[in-house]
């Protein structure tokens, strides 16, 4: 592994794909007048005046809509759409209203808005401390990650469980600007992370429907049942991370105008919390934590460390998993003769095949009543790849000096 030097320039991080629309607008012919009509008024623009079912005049919100306006078609059937649709979209590429630039965010890449809202005290000229920021930022990318735990399967505890796909489905989502420390915009492409933004939505109204439900009866049964609609204990505590130290929090999502869901509204109001519901929440999670079972597996996976306390006997494993389970890795117990096979097996180069029961305490990272242990046999090529990954970790180090040291 190599290290950048300390006094080098850090390198530019990858441009989104929006990056360049100072520059280059969208052309004409692909943008839909009442798709950017809709963009238009979603970011603050006010219509005013045009021609009625011809055009609209459009001007930007705040000061600068003193001087500036658009005139943007309806529909393509006026005649000169396109010549319109191409000055518009030329003037926001110029335009210094940071709406103006998600206006063409929104058109370049057809997104779902999610919008977060924290009510904070501010300090002076509406300035926010850094935890302030940092809480906010924190708390909305862990609702983005419940959200897409939830798009992989139903759990009350999902613990170690499809988090490293999660995480990677939020590689395409885009941050809007925002007043610091009190709003934040995600921007989540159509394309890739639609099922994200449903089933969140569908998730926030039902762990409010459950918290309200909670708080008026005493009774938890409706999270229960509000898991199949994506709540989980990462949600609730995403929301508690959210609301605490405020006054209360806001969720929203505004839906792609070109593409809105079948019976989703839109706008769709918004979701919020207080600090009232803080104790319901907290609740929720802790039963989540108790009740999610423990799930029978056949793992397949690769040996990356082994320990015991003497030459003979039981001993831990630790396995990168292959196949079999939604989790990095997991460690186990192993009695003696199953732990020389899971021995042998690293020191040639070949994965091991356990039977067990992911625990869920701990996160689904421990694998008990572990049973079965043997080899998978590989092609050279494949051995050849696992060796070397192998001996490029430091855990192999410890491994043979316990090898050496034992039977």
């Amino acid at each position: 592994m190599t290290h950048r030097p300390l006094d080098e320039p850090a390198r530019a991080v990858r441009s989104h794909p929006a990056e360049p629309l100072g520059s280059r607008p969208p052309a004409p012919d692909q943008v839909d007048p009442a798709v950017l009509s809709a963009l238009l008024q979603r970011h603050g623009w006010q219509r005013r005046g045009g021609a009625a079912g011809r055009y609209g005049r459009w001007t930007p919100p705040g000061p600068a809509g003193s001087g500036t306006s658009l005139l943007v078609p309806e529909n393509r059937a006026y005649p000169d759409s396109d010549d319109l649709l191409g000055e518009a979209l030329v003037a926001l590429s110029r335009s210094a209203s940071p709406s103006a630039r998600d206006v063409l965010v929104g058109l370049a890449v057809p997104s779902d808005e999610i919008h977060w809202w924290r009510d904070v005290p501010t300090g002076p000229l509406g300035t926010s401390p850094w935890a302030v920021e940092d809480q906010l930022r924190t708390a909305a990318r862990r609702l983005l990650l419940a959200g897409a735990l939830a798009t992989r399967a139903r759990a009350g505890y999902f613990g170690a469980r499809y988090r490293s796909p999660a995480a990677a489905s939020l590689e395409n989502v885009l941050v809007g600007a925002a007043p610091v420390g009190r709003r934040l915009t995600a921007l989540v492409p159509v394309a890739t992370g639609r099922a994200l933004t449903v089933r969140l939505h569908q998730a926030l109204y039902a762990a409010r429907e459950a918290t309200d439900y909670q708080r008026a009866t005493g009774d938890m049964d409706a999270f229960d049942a509000a898991v199949e609609a994506g709540v989980s204990h990462e949600l609730t505590e995403a929301l508690i991370a959210l609301v605490r130290g405020s006054e209360g929090a806001r969720i929203a999502v505004e839906w792609a105008p070109a593409a809105v869901p079948e019976g989703c509204a839109t706008p769709a109001e918004p979701v919020e919390f207080s600090p009232g519901d803080l104790p319901a929440l907290r609740e929720a999670g802790a039963r989540y934590l108790r009740a999610e079972p423990s799930v029978p597996v056949r793992l397949t996976g690769t040996v990356v460390r082994l320990r015991r306390p003497g030459p003979r006997g039981e001993g831990g494993v630790q396995l990168r998993v292959i196949a079999g389970a939604e989790v990095p890795h997991v460690r186990m117990t192993l009695d003696e003769e199953s732990y020389r096979i899971a021995g042998h097996a690293h020191l040639v180069g070949l994965p091991v095949r356990v039977h067990g029961r992911l625990e869920s305490q701990g996160g689904f990272r421990r694998l008990v009543n572990a049973s079965e242990v043997a080899p998978v046999q590989v092609d050279d090529a494949e051995r050849d790849r696992l060796m070397k990954s192998l001996q490029e970790t430091a855990e192999i180090t410890a491994f043979f000096e316990e090898a050496c040291g034992g039977d």
